[in-house]
């Protein structure tokens, strides 16, 4: 393994910004995207929609950055399920 990889989905719902995204949420974003990243904080995938009117660059930032943050949780948890099954 070359490095750790994660997605997340993230986007607008009702003006709210919103990490992971059910099929609910999802179904009702004014913009979503799927983010995909690996450990050494380079993107894989962004793929983003507008399912409406168009979205800003801010928009699209801040949805990536919450993206992130997201990925960078998702990193540690998987460190903590490799470090209890490898003892180290």
């Amino acid at each position: 393994m070359n490095s750790q990889v994660a997605a997340v989905s993230v986007g607008i719902v009702k003006g709210v910004s919103v990490l992971d995204l059910c099929y609910e949420e999802d179904s009702t974003a004014e913009v979503d995207f799927n983010v995909v990243m690996t450990g050494d904080d380079e993107f894989v995938e962004v793929q983003g929609t507008a399912e409406g009117k168009p979205f800003s660059r801010t928009a699209m930032d801040s949805l990536l950055e919450l993206g992130r943050g997201g990925i960078q949780t998702l990193f540690a948890l998987q460190r903590e399920a490799l470090a209890a099954t490898t003892g180290s």
